[in-house]
């Protein structure tokens, strides 16, 4: 609940934000203002509008900034799900052992080497003299 308020928060003082940004006039615009751009008839005055607009920018910025590390706590502090697979973990059946015994060994082929050495160490690299 307190994540989805901190949310809506910080996505209002974002909207809020751009809109102040483009309200504002540019340090061109000042000049304008000073040879009867008609801006000392408005609401705040001729330099009253840009303190106005730039405070309230600095306010909801920071409020921009403190929902953001607000949202960044509640997503580190958020147990770790896991993986899906994780709850679907199959079980390995496991494989008969061999009788005790006399275990059948696989016949030998004709090309096979000898058992006492090792496959590979039959090789023509052994004829070749040093």
């Amino acid at each position: 609940m307190m994540q989805v308020l901190i949310l809506v928060l910080h996505v209002a003082a974002a909207v809020a934000v751009c809109g102040l940004v483009l309200l504002q006039h540019g340090k061109g615009a000042d000049m304008g203002a000073a040879f009867g751009g008609g801006a000392s008839g408005s609401l705040f005055g001729a330099s009253g509008s840009a303190n106005f607009l730039s405070r309230s920018t600095a306010v909801l910025a920071t409020v921009f900034f403190l929902t953001s590390l607000g949202l960044t706590w509640y997503a580190a502090r958020k147990p770790e799900a896991g993986s899906v697979m994780d709850a679907h973990k199959v079980e390995q059946p496991a494989t008969p052992a061999a009788p005790a015994g006399d275990v059948p060994q696989p016949a030998a082929t004709p090309d096979a080497p000898p058992p006492d050495r090792a496959p590979g160490s039959d090789s023509k690299a052994q004829e070749i003299p040093k």
